[in-house]
C-alpha cells in the first residue's frame, strides 16, 4: 500500500480524493495538511508514515515553494507530486530545481493521479521539464477547448497529440499507424477510437472558446463552414504546441 501525505487548501478538493481512494487496494490517503506549515511539520515528523507527498503550490500562511525550500534545508528526500493550476514555464522550471518527481496541473481526473502516483512510487526519475510541460500543455488546451476529460475521446487526442508531437512522421499515416496504436494502449478497437475522437470534437465545438478555436485552426479550416478533421485537430494542436515551446525557449 502505497501511502499519501497531501498537503492541499482546497477541503472539497481532499475529500473527493480521499473517497476515490477509500477503497483502493494500492493507494491510500493517509495524512492531510490544509497549509504549508501544517504540512512541513507534518513532512519532518512522521516520515516514516508516507511515501508519496502530493503538494499544492498556492495556499495560505506557507505555500508550496515554501515547503519545497524547507524539506531542501532539513534534508529531507521524500517523493513529491506538485500539483496546481498555476502553469507558467517558470514555476515549472523553478519547482523542478527542487528535483520533485512530477508536476500535475488542476483540474485533473482522479484517474490520471492514480497513475501518477503508482509512477511515482515505482520510479525514482526527477521531473523532466520538457516532458512535463508538453502533458501540462495538453492538457490546458484540451480543457480551454471544452473537451470534458471524462470521455473517452479526451485521452485518446491528449495521447495522440503527444505522439504526432514526438514523433512527426506518424502523420502520414494517422488511419494506419496512430488509430491502432492507440486502440492498442487503450485496449480497444481502431472504429472505436475514430468515433470518441470524433465525439469530442463534436462537444468541443459547442462548448469550447470560440476565440481559441480561430486562433488554432483558424489558418488550417475554415471553421465557419465545418469542424476540422479528427487528424486535423490533431496534428495542429501538436504543431501549436512546437510552436510555442520554440517560442519559451523550453
Amino acid at each position: 500500500m502505497i501511502k499519501v501525505l497531501m498537503i492541499d487548501d482546497n477541503e472539497n478538493l481532499v475529500e473527493m480524493v480521499k473517497e476515490y481512494f477509500k477503497d483502493n487496494k494500492e493507494i491510500s490517503i493517509d495524512l492531510i495538511a490544509y497549509n504549508g506549515d501544517e504540512g512541513i511539520k507534518l513532512i519532518e515528523k512522521e516520515q516514516n508514515k508516507y511515501d508519496v507527498i502530493l503538494l499544492d503550490l498556492i495556499m495560505p500562511k506557507k505555500d508550496g515553494l515554501y515547503v519545497l525550500e524547507e524539506m531542501k534545508k532539513r534534508k529531507i528526500n521524500k517523493k513529491v507530486i506538485v500539483q496546481t493550476s498555476y502553469n507558467t514555464p517558470e514555476i515549472i522550471s523553478k519547482v523542478s530545481s527542487y528535483g520533485i518527481n512530477y508536476y500535475i496541473l488542476k483540474p485533473y481526473d482522479l484517474s490520471d493521479l492514480h497513475k501518477r502516483i503508482l509512477n511515482v512510487f515505482d520510479n525514482d526519475s526527477k521531473l523532466d521539464i520538457g516532458e512535463n510541460h508538453l502533458q501540462i500543455s495538453i492538457t490546458k488546451v484540451l480543457h480551454e477547448l471544452g473537451i470534458p476529460s471524462h470521455i473517452k475521446g479526451y485521452q485518446y487526442i491528449r495521447e495522440g497529440i503527444s505522439i504526432i508531437y514526438e514523433r512527426p512522421e506518424v502523420i502520414g499515416g494517422i488511419t494506419k499507424e496512430l488509430y491502432p496504436e492507440l486502440a492498442s494502449k487503450f485496449d480497444t478497437t481502431v472504429s472505436r477510437v475514430e468515433r470518441a475522437i470524433r465525439h469530442a470534437i463534436e462537444v468541443s465545438w459547442n462548448r469550447g472558446s470560440w476565440e481559441l478555436m480561430e486562433d488554432i485552426f483558424g489558418h488550417s479550416v475554415d471553421i465557419d463552414k465545418a469542424k476540422p478533421t479528427n487528424s486535423e485537430f490533431i496534428v495542429t494542436i501538436a504543431d501549436k504546441l512546437k510552436l510555442d515551446k520554440i517560442k519559451l525557449g523550453i
